[in-house]
């Protein structure tokens, strides 16, 4: 065993589902927290079925969230499986749960219920419209870029309203949730009580469009999609080179003279169209104009290596895989082998100086540590072994 990780001895009872809880739960396992994911009989958690693609062992999309945790199958119809869940609740430091109101309820284990059961516990509720009017509206991330406003800032100003590409909304209130908890078992340590923590997902978005948002609130006008355009600073966007798109951010007049100068544009940036930042957003389009007909000359990768030495930000529009390569080449460890036949996964992307996060375990099969679960439920209470002892599941923390 190595030295000790933030979050050994923590234990996190996880009746989540789906994206937001899960990934904040993982965040909290890859930090060293023993997590018991609770799944429902048959079928467990829905992304167990959201395929293609899928693994040898089941579906990518549940194996991105899940790694490092138990499994085990709780009926909540069942009065033994109801008891079993309340136990597991006063052995817990953090329940995370994304039940519509009511649910949890049945099992006494409503955010009241189960603190009256641990009162050092925390409570970690995620939903998709708060506990108000929308507590009983069903969340889901698609569903929240649309009311949200993000989709309207995204996407060509002729085309539709578009969503991102990945369901960033679940993934930043999954961050805000594991804050939240971090948060919650740091003033435990002062306070020895626990508390309700409450997130949701529109309440996530709605704050992370930071600048966006203070436009709204400034001006009193929503902002409208601009492609790949900032609102705000010029240029920055992707331009037309030789073989495709180059992304340039330029952020200050200093930058604007060093781009320029590096493209042979000599003296663009003391044209009084081009010389200070607000000007080159209201002349945008003569001076993206002018920027690609030398840009359109060569092909982007050159352009990018130009730049680089003359210390702009830009890169080239990659795909995916290239986009890992890219990292791998810069020294990054983008991805992260889970072993025990799982598949590579992004990896947690949190480095400290005197500690490394939990070697990651690939994601549990639905079930396959019901019995050891509910032989610890059963006994003394005692610490549950780390996950990497179990001789079935091989890897090391």
């Amino acid at each position: 065993m190595g030295r000790a990780l933030p979050l050994d001895g923590i234990v996190v009872a996880d009746f989540s589902r789906v994206l937001a809880g899960p990934y904040a739960t993982m965040s909290l396992a890859d930090l060293g927290a023993t997590v018991i994911k609770v799944e429902r009989p048959g079928t467990g958690d829905d992304t167990r079925g959201w395929g293609p693609p899928w693994t040898d062992r089941g579906s990518a999309y549940f194996e991105s969230v899940n790694r490092s945790k138990r499994s085990v199958v709780l009926d909540f119809d069942d009065e033994q499986d109801r008891d079993a869940a309340r136990e597991l609740v006063r052995r817990a430091d953090v329940l995370v749960e994304n039940f519509r109101p009511g649910v949890l309820a049945r099992c006494g284990l409503d955010p009241d219920g189960a603190r009256e059961l641990n009162p050092a516990l925390i409570y970690a509720s995620v939903s998709g419209f708060g506990s108000g009017p929308g507590a009983d509206l069903p969340g889901y991330d698609f569903v929240v870029q649309a009311v949200g406003g993000l989709m309207s800032i995204t996407g060509a100003p002729d085309g539709p309203p578009t969503k991102v590409g990945v369901a960033v909304v679940d993934v930043l209130t999954g961050k805000d949730l594991a804050l939240g908890i971090l948060a919650a078992l740091r003033q435990r340590d002062a306070t020895g009580l626990g508390q309700h923590v409450e997130v949701n997902l529109l309440s996530s978005l709605l704050a992370a469009l930071v600048n966006q948002m203070s436009g709204l609130l400034t001006t009193g006008i929503a902002p409208e999609r601009m492609g790949n355009r900032h609102p705000s600073i010029a240029p920055y966007e992707t331009l037309r080179c030789e073989d495709g798109l180059l992304a340039v951010a330029v952020g200050n007049d200093a930058q604007f003279r060093r781009f320029t100068e590096a493209l042979g544009l000599i003296g663009m940036a003391d044209d009084p169209r081009f010389a200070a930042n607000a000007e080159r957003v209201a002349n945008r389009a003569e001076l993206v104009r002018r920027l690609e007909n030398v840009l359109g000359a060569r092909r982007a990768g050159d352009w990018q290596d130009r730049l680089h030495r003359a210390g702009i930000a830009c890169g080239q529009v990659n795909d995916l895989s290239h986009a890992v390569h890219y990292a791998e080449s810069l020294g990054l460890r983008p991805v992260v082998d889970p072993g025990d036949g799982g598949v590579a996964q992004a990896r947690m992307p949190i480095e400290f100086s005197d500690l490394d996060v939990a070697d990651p375990l690939a994601p549990p099969q639905l079930g396959e540590h019901t019995d050891e679960v509910r032989g610890w439920l059963a006994a003394d209470p005692s610490p549950l072994p780390p996950l990497s002892d179990d001789p079935a599941r091989g890897g090391h923390r």
